[in-house]
């Protein structure tokens, strides 16, 4: 099989972006990969339905494909109109019907977040922390211990000072999963939103209880509050424009 052979084997086992990676290497390359046959092979994968017209619905397969990828890309948020100096959270934890924490967090608190990790937390915890997903967290002061077998749950508010208005993020939701290996506890719940956003549903706010290793396999020993909204938002931007669609009371 020769050099050209080999390529054409290959081509068609690639995704868009391998495939576009290949017309930078050089101009034979190039040549060979502007092959609409190829370009058919990855449209195939994200549209197999299109694909069965003997035509492609734009002037070539390559075409699609530039057109729809691009739209993949995310667009410049304009700036949101919230900011965390204008929130504050209200958070609280049961367990077994007793209030184990309680705190009005202001938003600045929550999103400087937790800036060095204690000593002694695991390294997948540490990795996590320090890795570069948005994440807003809160230390634990004094820390508290809960027995694994006792059912914990959490409510979480957010309140608009600007306005003085209220929305839920999490009602009593518990946590129902426990990692041992990156020891956090979750819980989430769905998001409700403003009727004036008909069409955005099914997003999660995730809470954890961020945990050290104490020896005890029967106690978790809480350091540390996260909350996210990874279904959605990943930056602070973000997150503040997915407040600001919350129904507010």
């Amino acid at each position: 099989m020769d050099y050209e052979e080999v390529l054409k084997a290959v081509f068609p086992l690639l995704d868009g972006v391998d495939l576009a990676s290949c017309m930078a290497v050089s101009k034979q390359w190039r040549d060979i990969a502007r092959d609409d046959y190829f370009w058919k092979c990855v449209c195939a994968k994200r549209w197999p339905s299109i694909c069965k017209r003997p035509n492609p619905p734009t002037l070539t397969f390559y075409k699609l494909y530039q057109t729809f990828y691009k739209r993949q890309n995310r667009r410049t948020l304009l700036p949101p109109r919230l900011s965390f100096d204008d929130l504050e959270f209200f958070i609280d934890i049961w367990t077994e019907g007793r209030l184990i924490f309680s705190e009005v967090v202001p938003g600045p608190v929550l999103q400087a977040g937790i800036k060095i990790p204690p000593p002694g937390i695991c390294d997948m915890l540490r990795f996590h922390l320090e890795g570069p997903e948005y994440k807003m967290t809160l230390p634990v002061e004094p820390r508290f211990t809960v027995p694994i077998c006792q059912p914990v749950s959490v409510s979480v508010l957010v309140g608009r000072k600007d306005s003085n208005r209220v929305a839920c993020i999490i009602n009593k939701s518990l946590f129902d999963y426990i990692d041992r290996t990156a020891y956090r506890a979750l819980a989430f719940d769905y998001l409700d939103f403003s009727p004036d956003y008909p069409f955005i549903s099914g997003i999660r706010a995730w809470i954890s209880l961020l945990f050290m290793d104490d020896g005890n396999d029967g106690v978790i020993d809480v350091f540390g509050v996260e909350m996210d909204f990874c279904d959605a938002a990943n930056s602070k931007d973000e997150v503040l424009w997915l407040l600001d669609m919350l129904d507010w009371k």
